[in-house]
């Protein structure tokens, strides 16, 4: 039998032989990002570094999360653009860093350098920090690009500069180092 017990603490009854026990749960919240941000879009960044974000990609994202953004910084010289719920996520994942260790110190350093919190004004447009524009090299015209629950938002010089490097050879690579060690059956032997 379960009850409710101030609406986070749940107890259940056990016997065990001639004894109860009492045994403690409690129940937590989780939000599951049920959806995934995919296709390239070409951008434009007018002269106040607005960006204007495209309909193909906002009607991707559930109704209630169009409005507010987190960017920061990426790897490989690009931006990471979040819809607020999955940078909640991530930047909870990073309050869990030790911090004493230097490793973790120096990566929340570097995750967190730059962000800001963005609103979607009536145009869709971002207004891009210009700090973080002169990071990836970005000034006029930018590539848009859905990554799963976020958007990396690239220059189209970087972009293909990275996408050069990115061969149907690296790509098999990649998925074997990436996906192939993930297999509940043992690989395929050489033939």
């Amino acid at each position: 039998m379960w009850k409710t017990f101030s609406h986070k603490k749940w107890e259940k009854v056990v016997k065990s032989g001639n004894k109860c026990l009492i045994l403690d749960c409690y129940l937590t919240t989780i939000e599951i990002i049920m959806y995934q941000l995919l296709g390239e879009f070409p951008c434009k960044i007018d002269s106040k570094g607005r960006l204007r974000l495209p309909s193909g990609l906002l009607d991707q994202l559930p109704a209630d999360e169009r409005d507010l953004f987190v960017i920061n910084r990426g790897f490989e010289g690009c931006l990471n653009l979040y819809p607020k719920k999955v940078w909640d996520e991530k930047s909870a994942q990073v309050k869990q860093l030790n911090e004493f260790d230097l490793n973790s110190r120096m990566f929340k350093r570097a995750f967190l350098n730059g962000a800001a919190h963005l609103k979607k004004d009536g145009a869709d447009r971002l207004n891009l920090p210009n700090s973080l524009l002169q990071y990836a090299g970005i000034e006029n015209e930018a590539l848009l690009v859905g990554v799963d629950a976020n958007m990396e938002l690239w220059s189209a010089d970087k972009w293909n500069e990275v996408q050069s490097k990115l061969t149907a050879e690296r790509f098999a690579e990649l998925a074997q180092t990436v996906l192939g060690n993930r297999a509940n059956s043992a690989p395929a032997e050489p033939q």
